[in-house]
């Protein structure tokens, strides 16, 4: 799990107001459609509610998270001796030897071991929805006798119209308003699910940073961090 996407905290934060970005391609006639599949997972009820109780169910080390990197960036503003948000090369020599390096590290480390805690129940319930995918759309297929479905990034240009997403959507929250967000102990995420994961995770932070911008309250970039042995 260590490639996963992060920040988790904003992530959860962009659950509560999550909106739709346009997504569809293709020209729906009854015989070609086009589907967003993380965009199908990003609205279904299923996803909302366990995201949700993954922010209740991890909320101590959520709080961890938040301490562990205002204590690491902190550690970093002293490593800047000139304040200009950057390590130039002295600042990064000096850095090497510095007792705050260890304590850098060991920070990350906690954020790292917390993160993917929530990380693993986040995909495993993106997983599940996904098992619900796959019979949703062909449901909608069929109902609407398709012949063609095309991928939404697969597609140059196509009328909104085109998109099944809403169907599908509808579809999988018919079967499945919950999923669990407990992985059994020897599970491992299938590369579909990271996938979708990580492009549901890039979705919910650009959702929350658009708000921060329209409410003045973008959080500015933290220090570079300085290069390590």
């Amino acid at each position: 799990m260590k490639n996963l996407l992060k920040p988790v905290l904003a992530a959860g934060l962009a659950v509560a107001a999550i909106s739709t970005a346009p997504a569809v391609s293709a020209q729906v006639n009854g015989s070609i459609a086009t589907v967003n599949a993380p965009e199908v997972v990003l609205r279904s009820a299923a996803f909302q509610a366990a995201y949700q109780q993954i922010d209740a169910t991890f909320a101590a080390q959520r709080t961890t998270i938040q301490q562990r990197s205002q204590q690491r960036q902190a550690l970093l503003e002293q490593l800047d001796t000139n304040n200009d948000g950057q390590f130039d090369d002295a600042e990064q020599q000096a850095a090497q030897s510095a007792p705050q390096l260890a304590q850098i590290q060991q920070l990350e480390q906690e954020i790292q071991q917390n993160s993917s805690l929530i990380e693993r129940a986040r995909v495993y319930a993106i997983e599940q929805i996904l098992l619900q995918y796959v019979p949703s759309l062909q449901q909608v297929v069929q109902a609407n006798n398709i012949q063609l479905v095309v991928a939404n990034e697969a597609v140059v240009f196509a009328q909104p119209a085109a998109s099944i997403s809403d169907q599908v959507i509808a579809a999988i929250n018919a079967r499945a308003a919950t999923v669990g967000i407990t992985p059994p102990a020897n599970w491992q995420p299938s590369r579909q699910s990271v996938a979708i994961f990580q492009e549901v995770q890039q979705a919910l932070i650009a959702l929350q940073v658009q708000r921060q911008q329209q409410q003045g309250t973008a959080t500015p970039p933290a220090t570079q961090q300085p290069t390590g042995r």
